[in-house]
């Protein structure tokens, strides 16, 4: 079986040199860039599993190297971590919008770092639809799980996978609410190491997506969320 690739996109040598050390003592195979265009000229020749991406890099900013690796076909499955110094709900938010799949804010803990990167490798190739339902319309709202598609009026709303799952899993089942922790599992993975607050994240962001229907997403305050069906709407 071959070993996971990991690409690791920091220009802090000695960030990057712990994070080698680390990775390679899990016997991963690991490459390193220390601005953007180089990282991602590297995820592109080697197809990394999971790519380590600081925010502020040299040449080109973490933000755009994710955007661009996001809508690389040949590169879509593999997991982006991005690890930074900018911790506030707004950064966060904004990296989760242009598709990292988790968010570490520095400093931070190297054992807790290798646990959630193990935790993205057991979740590469997981974003494929299950189940035989392929299409969901509800109102005005239609997602196409073979195609990972939302539509809105017939107007295509980009989200990231794991908001298409979060929202999914939301729409599936009208009425019923569902606990953070259940959202974890059916949105993220049950092998997430990600906080409930990240599910208010993303609900704050799928909500912006959805304009004029947010309101279909409704807060059950101290528990979680449930959808309505538009046409429910006061």
């Amino acid at each position: 079986m071959p070993r996971p690739k990991i690409l690791i996109v920091e220009d802090d040598r000695a960030i990057a040199d712990v994070l080698i050390y680390n990775l390679q003592a899990l016997e991963y195979e690991v490459s390193h860039a220390s601005n953007g265009p180089e990282g991602l000229e590297l995820a592109q020749r080697n197809l990394p599993d999971v790519v380590i991406l600081d925010v502020m890099l040299p040449g080109i900013d973490g933000l755009e190297v994710c955007r661009r690796l996001k809508s690389a076909p040949e590169i879509q499955l593999t997991k982006i971590l991005m690890l930074t110094a900018k911790g506030e709900e707004g950064d966060q938010l904004v990296g989760f919008n242009v598709g990292a799949d988790d968010y570490v804010v520095k400093p931070f803990s190297v054992r807790i770092l290798m646990e959630r990167i193990k935790a993205l490798l057991r979740r590469v190739g997981q974003d494929e639809p299950i189940g035989d339902e392929g299409v969901i319309i509800c109102g005005p709202i239609k997602i196409d799980r073979l195609k990972h598609r939302v539509q809105v009026n017939g107007e295509a709303v980009e989200l990231t996978a794991s908001e298409f799952r979060l929202l999914d899993s939301l729409i599936s089942q009208p009425g019923r609410v569902f606990d953070r922790q259940e959202l974890i599992e059916l949105a993220l993975g049950s092998d997430s190491l990600v906080l409930e607050r990240t599910v208010d994240v993303h609900v704050r962001s799928i909500r912006k997506k959805l304009g004029a229907l947010a309101e279909c997403i409704e807060t059950v305050r101290g528990v979680g969320y449930r959808f309505y069906e538009p046409d429910r709407q006061a």
